[in-house]
């Protein structure tokens, strides 16, 4: 049985035949053990989704950005064929506060989780790393783990970005003017969903939050009372959803399937 695929507007066959892929993710967990290392030889490569369990706001799931994660990097390895492993859906998420719910990891843990998980496709003959994030701040960890993994070992590359990564950030509609990485259960998230999953969204429920400049990092609980963070949030839609995220799948599956197959620099020493 093939694997389905998240809704999308993309011709995903056509991008398939162009950058590699089948047409249908190719999930690690999926395989039997003896596919494995054929399936590994083809690009030495895997794709690690992160997301995060944590509030967003009254007309949101506190999935959004494991929901998003997975169904993009269900998508992209359909493109590229690069096989993808089972997303770390707990991300660092402390920085919510109080707001009931929230399920979070220090990031000393996830650091350890994804030194644990990448030495795990080591082992059995990965040795390109891409490590695709729903949550930003899983970025600090992620760093360090990336960090640590290419001075672990000589003969990987890896690298970590966002789903949102491949395309400049401001292209991307999401109605919030201030706030780098408070922007939260915004117009661009909740368009997201109500394309991915309209079924757990509560539109009767949501709210806007006017964003601000400022310097500092704060708690989302010290800066809005509702969890959301960023203006329009009434006038999201499945169609802004649908374009936003066939953007994030095309633009990302076109640089993975260049940079797997990325010449290396000589060594010059």
């Amino acid at each position: 049985m093939t694997p389905s695929l998240p809704p999308t507007g993309l011709d995903i066959r056509a991008l398939a035949s162009e950058l590699g892929g089948t047409g249908a993710p190719l999930r690690w967990e999926e395989l039997d053990w003896l596919s494995v290392s054929s399936t590994v030889e083809h690009h030495r490569a895997a794709i690690i989704p992160i997301g995060a369990i944590e509030q967003h706001g009254p007309h949101l799931p506190m999935n959004v950005d494991t929901e998003i994660d997975a169904a993009l990097t269900d998508c992209v390895s359909a493109i590229t064929g690069i096989p993808v492993v089972p997303p770390v859906s707990i991300g660092v998420s402390g920085s919510h506060g109080d707001f009931p719910g929230t399920l979070t990891l220090r990031p000393e843990t996830l650091i350890a989780v994804m030194h644990d998980l990448t030495d795990s496709l080591y082992a059995s003959g990965v040795r390109q790393f891409i490590f695709i994030s729903g949550h930003i701040w899983n970025n600090g960890a992620l760093d360090v783990s990336i960090e640590k993994l290419r001075t672990r070992y000589d003969d990987v590359r890896a690298r970590s970005i966002g789903y949102v990564t491949m395309y400049p950030g401001p292209e991307v509609d999401g109605r919030v003017q201030f706030g780098r990485g408070l922007m939260h259960a915004n117009f661009f998230e909740t368009s997201v969903m109500l394309h991915l999953r309209p079924d757990l969204v509560r539109m009767d429920k949501a709210i806007s939050h006017a964003d601000v400049d400022s310097f500092w990092d704060y708690r989302m609980d010290q800066v809005s009372e509702s969890g959301v963070w960023g203006n329009e949030v009434e006038a999201a839609n499945a169609e802004h959803g649908r374009a936003e995220f066939d953007r994030c799948v095309e633009r990302t599956s076109r640089a993975l399937a260049a940079a797997v197959r990325e010449q290396e620099p000589q060594r010059t020493r």
